[in-house]
């Protein structure tokens, strides 16, 4: 845990947290209650999840559960979490169900913005060369590193962290195409081109041992996903977004 103290220029009463869970029933029931003692609004969204999750957190006091009927994918749970949130809130801490997170950084990422901005800030883990991070995890951050910032997205240093501070409505406003874990580089690299900040704050990172940890990432077919997802960023960069400059500028003229 990095820091647990709370001041900070943003309303807590303004921030909700969402949570999506997709087949974590061995870990999601403490780390939603875990989550619940921050004090604000929490919203988990069950993507479909076929084993135990649902019941091991349907009784669960003082949360919103919303379900979807088959699994779309992380990016559409937490566009189904925004769009909760939405009415009551105008910042969204997201976390993953995995068990990986101290949920009272969450302080470290609202701290992160100053008075008056409007920033997404990405939790950067600390601990990520302990020896139970698959290297798999560590190539997986580089990788995505560097494809981020050659789509024009920001220069932070780890572009897969799940725990986000996001302000809403603007991350709703960004046309993000991805639904599954390609959601979180895309929205990234929009929110740059949009002009919106994105952010750095220091998280720690709780990794188990081997087989215990909750992964839904699928090799090949995510490493495809994500290539896809990369090309078709690099080729709105480099080929659409000038000439949507160019026309502006017309249209001003």
């Amino acid at each position: 845990m990095i820091n647990k103290k709370k001041d900070t220029q943003i309303d807590r009463r303004r921030v909700a947290i969402v949570i999506p869970v997709y087949n974590h029933e061995g870990m999601v029931a403490e780390v939603v209650k875990s989550a619940a003692r921050l004090g604000m609004p929490l919203i988990v969204v069950d993507d479909g999840s076929t084993d135990g999750t649902y019941d091991r957190i349907k009784e669960i006091p003082s949360i919103t559960v919303v379900r979807h009927d088959r699994n779309r994918g992380k990016g559409a749970a937490i566009l189904t979490g925004f769009a909760a949130a939405a009415p009551r809130a105008d910042w969204a801490v997201t976390m993953d169900a995995d068990g990986q997170h101290h949920p009272e950084d969450a302080w470290n990422l609202i701290r992160a913005v100053s008075p008056g901005a409007r920033a997404i800030v990405v939790g950067q883990r600390e601990g990520m060369d302990h020896s139970n991070v698959p290297w798999s995890s560590r190539f997986g951050r580089k990788f995505s590193n560097f494809w981020v910032r050659a789509s024009g997205g920001p220069d932070i240093g780890d572009t897969q962290s799940g725990f986000r501070l996001y302000p809403l409505p603007e991350a709703m406003d960004l046309n993000v195409r991805s639904r599954r874990f390609q959601f979180e580089v895309e929205i990234l690299a929009r929110a740059k081109w949009r002009g919106i900040s994105v952010l750095s704050a220091p998280v720690g990172v709780i990794y188990q041992r081997e087989g215990e940890r909750v992964s839904h990432y699928r090799g090949f077919v995510d490493f495809y996903r994500n290539s896809v997802t990369f090309s078709r960023l690099i080729f709105t960069r480099l080929c659409i977004l000038p000439f949507g400059r160019v026309f502006r500028r017309q249209g001003r003229s």
